[in-house]
C-alpha cells in the first residue's frame, strides 16, 4: 500500500492537518528544548555577575518603557564582524537576572551589550537631550524630557521582592535598603551599605558599584540619572580580558 498517497486525506480535512501540524510542532520543540534540562552548564555562574542595584534597575525599566530596545539589541553574536566591532560576544549568564532579556539580532542603532564605560555620563547625556550632536547620522528622538523628570522609586522595594519570586537572589537585606541604596547610588554620598550588599568588582581593571551624579544636576534625581547607571554597568562585570570558559577559575 502506498502510505505517502494518503496525504490527499490529510489535506482535505483542516481539522486532521492542524492536530498533525501541532504535533509534529511539539514533537520538534522537545527534540529542541529537553536536553536544556539536563546540561549543567546552559548558564554558567560566571565571576562578577550580580543582580542589578535599585538604580540601575530602574534605568532598565526606564529603557524597556521608552522602547530603546526596539532599535538595540544587547546580544553579540558570535561572528568575527559583530566580535571585532563591539566586543566579547555575549554570555547567557551577562543576562541571567533580566525580565525580560534584551537579546535580539534587529539593530537601527548599535549593540549596547558592551557599552558601559565607553563613554563619559556628559557624552549620555548630550546624545539623550540631542543625539545628532554627537552622532551627526543619527536618527535616534530626543529623550530631554528623562533630565526633566524626577524619579519615581517608592515602590523599588516591591519590585526587587517580585523579581525574587523569579529568581533573582535579593536578600532581606537588599530589600529593606533598595531606596536607601538608590538615593546613595545617584548621589555618591553614604554607599558603605550600597558596596557592602553589591559587592566590590571581581577584577582589578573595573571599579566597585559606579555612584555618582549621572546626570549633572545634583538637586534631584531624575529618570537620566537611573538611565545613565543602567548604561554605565552594560558590559562591565566580566573581564573579558582573561575569560576563558573552559577555565574554572572563571566560575563561581
Amino acid at each position: 500500500m502506498d502510505i505517502l498517497g494518503k496525504h490527499g486525506k490529510i489535506e482535505r480535512s483542516a481539522t486532521l492537518l492542524l492536530i498533525l501540524s501541532l504535533v509534529v510542532v511539539l514533537v520538534g520543540g522537545l527534540v529542541e528544548i529537553m536536553p536544556l534540562f539536563w546540561l549543567k552548564n546552559t548558564i554558567e555562574n560566571v565571576k562578577g555577575m550580580r543582580p542589578y542595584t535599585p538604580l540601575e534597575l530602574a534605568g532598565r525599566n526606564i529603557y524597556i518603557r521608552e522602547g530603546c530596545y526596539l532599535c538595540h539589541s544587547q546580544m553579540i553574536r558570535p561572528f568575527r564582524d559583530e566580535v571585532e566591532r563591539y566586543g566579547h560576544y555575549s554570555l547567557a549568564a551577562e543576562s541571567m537576572y533580566d525580565h525580560p532579556f534584551q537579546w535580539g539580532s534587529k539593530r537601527t542603532g548599535p549593540d549596547l551589550a558592551r557599552v558601559g564605560g565607553r563613554y563619559s555620563d556628559e557624552w549620555h547625556v548630550r546624545h539623550l537631550k540631542s543625539p545628532r550632536s554627537v552622532v551627526p547620522e543619527s536618527n535616534m528622538p530626543t529623550f530631554a524630557f528623562l533630565a526633566r523628570n524626577e524619579l519615581k522609586f517608592d515602590d523599588i522595594a516591591d519590585h526587587l521582592k517580585t523579581l525574587r519570586i523569579v529568581g533573582v537572589p535579593y536578600t532581606d537585606e537588599m530589600v529593606r535598603n533598595a531606596k536607601a541604596d538608590l538615593v546613595a547610588q545617584a548621589t555618591g554620598e553614604d554607599t558603605d551599605g550600597l558596596i557592602k550588599r553589591y559587592g566590590k568588582a571581581t577584577w582589578k581593571s573595573a571599579t566597585e558599584v559606579k555612584a555618582r551624579d549621572f546626570d549633572g544636576n545634583p538637586a534631584k534625581i531624575t529618570e537620566m540619572d537611573a538611565l545613565i547607571a543602567y548604561l554605565q554597568m552594560l558590559g562591565t562585570l566580566v573581564d573579558f580580558s582573561t575569560f576563558d570558559p573552559g577555565n574554572e577559575e572563571n566560575l563561581r
